[in-house]
């Protein structure tokens, strides 16, 4: 099990989980950010820092989000275990739940 990042964190990254990752496993695409689950250690500290509350045990993802527990795990299939976020950088392609998700207007 880990936790996943879900659609409200879509257009946000407000990026306060990452702060709190103590094995920096949250890794940011164009418009989410995305937790490895080989690198999750399931401790929990980025959950209740998240300020929209997007970050959810995997098991406990509501069911409208389903698609992003998918979403966390497919993202990671073509890049694997980097080994930490912050040697990587920003990785420059969503998954495709993600990507297709409508622009938020102001």
């Amino acid at each position: 099990m880990t936790y996943v990042i879900a659609q409200p964190c879509v257009d946000l990254k407000d990026k306060a989980c990452v702060d709190e990752c103590p094995v920096d496993c949250i890794y940011e695409g164009p418009r989410k950010m995305y937790i490895n689950p080989d690198e999750c250690v399931d401790c929990g500290a980025c959950e209740p820092v998240c300020p929209v509350e997007a970050i959810f045990f995997e098991d406990d993802t509501p069911q409208e989000w389903a698609d992003f527990r998918r979403a966390d795990t497919e993202f990671f299939a073509e890049l694997g275990s980097p080994g930490g976020a912050s040697g990587l950088g920003p990785v420059e392609r969503d998954h495709p739940v993600v990507a297709g998700a409508p622009v938020p207007t102001v």
